[in-house]
């Protein structure tokens, strides 16, 4: 069974805020990226962008194999929290957003693990560029993307590395 590592992020330029997502679909077993997604939102909460990009990450990581395994690694400390059911979900805009996440795959082939920002680089910068994309009345492309390449510079030379 194929394994995948699903890093996801989300953000808001004010709460709520111009907001968008990042996410992308590794390959446990050596690391290379397989896909990358980003969106701009519009004006939404951190915390919607933030489940949007887990959502995202679970549907593309499924596009490439329905049957695999996936851990997910996000900065979000409330999404891995509600979404492992270690802390309720109150907000009602986040309610529905989860039930889609968790539906994606089965539960028992999710995990997910909360990591510091600096470990979670590629999808925080492709939530940024969604941000400036949409900024600018654009939506983001994956063409004009440099957050892989950004993040695999910046990763050999300053981040420690990985470990499951």
């Amino acid at each position: 069974m194929r394994e995948f590592i699903v890093e996801a992020d989300g953000g808001s330029r004010g709460n709520p805020g111009p907001a968008g997502f990042g996410a992308v679909v590794l390959d446990a077993a050596t690391g290379q990226t397989l896909t990358e997604t980003a969106q701009y939102l519009g004006v939404v909460t951190n915390n919607v962008a933030e489940y949007r990009g887990l959502l995202a990450g679970l549907l593309a990581a499924r596009a490439l194999d329905p049957t695999a395994t996936v851990h997910v690694r996000m900065d979000s400390k409330l999404v891995v929290e509600q979404m492992t059911g270690r802390w309720k979900i109150k907000h009602p805009d986040l309610k529905p957003l989860a039930t889609q996440a968790a539906r994606v795959f089965p539960p028992e082939r999710v995990t997910y693990e909360w990591v510091p920002r600096e470990r979670n680089k590629l999808a925080d910068r492709l939530a940024n560029e969604a941000m400036d994309a949409g900024a600018r009345g654009e939506q983001w492309s994956p063409s004009a993307s440099t957050a892989d390449l950004e993040t695999a510079t910046d990763t050999a030379s300053a981040a420690p590395p990985r470990s499951e």
